[in-house]
């Protein structure tokens, strides 16, 4: 623990779930009774845009009612008061990590609370629906979508999350599946730079093996007491 200063944690979809916000594969791949495939893919949205833009309606909805759990506020505080490097590296799409007070923080795979124009590649904050085509506020044009990035299509500031984890003194996973990549990647880019790396965690992910340790519990009780420790061991060597 001595000489741990810089930190990566990566969240998934298990830190947000005890606030209500299902997930894609909390049964067997379906959300909210659809397929991934129909409403997650470029091609899904080409081949029926009314229905994708409909669903991420509802999601953008549901996400503005939910609230911030004991483990965004952990992770905020660690944010607020560690002193060496820190990157909350996030695979959801809501906000709650922001309400919580978060700002060292990275979206992978984009927000809900942001559209993409098509047509000027303006980006915008956004909290109403998209499903009757509003104009873009930057062209004007009706090419809205949401800033979301789909199966098939690249993450968002790789080059910043890999830099980050080539540098950090220990890696810690949470409440993800391990199963979607190249986050499920990270934790051997984190041991190869020689990093410790953690998972906390409802149940053992697809990559638990790689982990020097992992902890298995729920995201509101296992994330507030690491952050403790974190704290008090930086207490330590300040």
């Amino acid at each position: 623990m001595a000489d741990i200063r810089n930190i990566v944690v990566l969240t998934g979809a298990g830190i947000s779930a005890e606030s209500g916000i299902d997930t894609f594969r909390s049964a067997g791949g379906l959300w909210e009774q659809h397929r991934v495939e129909d409403v997650a893919t470029p091609q899904a949205f080409a081949r029926d845009p009314d229905l994708v833009l409909r669903f991420y309606d509802m999601r953008r909805e549901n996400i503005q009612k939910a609230q911030p759990n004991a483990a965004h506020a952990a992770l905020a505080r660690l944010d607020q008061h560690w002193q060496g490097n820190l990157l909350i590296v996030t695979q959801n799409v809501d906000d709650l990590h922001e309400r919580a007070g978060a700002q060292r923080l990275i979206h992978m795979h984009g927000e809900h609370l942001s559209a993409w124009c098509l047509a000027c590649d303006g980006r915008t904050r956004w909290h109403a629906p998209l499903f009757d085509r509003p104009g873009c506020p930057h062209c004007g044009e009706a090419a809205l979508r949401p800033d979301i990035v789909w199966f098939g299509e690249m993450p968002y500031r790789m080059d910043e999350i890999d830099r980050a984890i080539s540098q950090c003194d220990l890696f810690v996973s949470i409440g993800t599946s391990g199963a979607v990549y190249p986050a499920a990647g990270y934790v051997r880019t984190a041991r190869h730079y020689g990093a410790r790396t953690l998972e906390l965690n409802l149940d053992p992910s697809q990559g638990s093996i790689m982990f020097h340790e992992c902890r298995m519990g729920r995201a509101t009780d296992l994330v507030p007491a690491w952050v403790d420790e974190m704290l008090t061991h930086q207490a330590d060597w300040l």
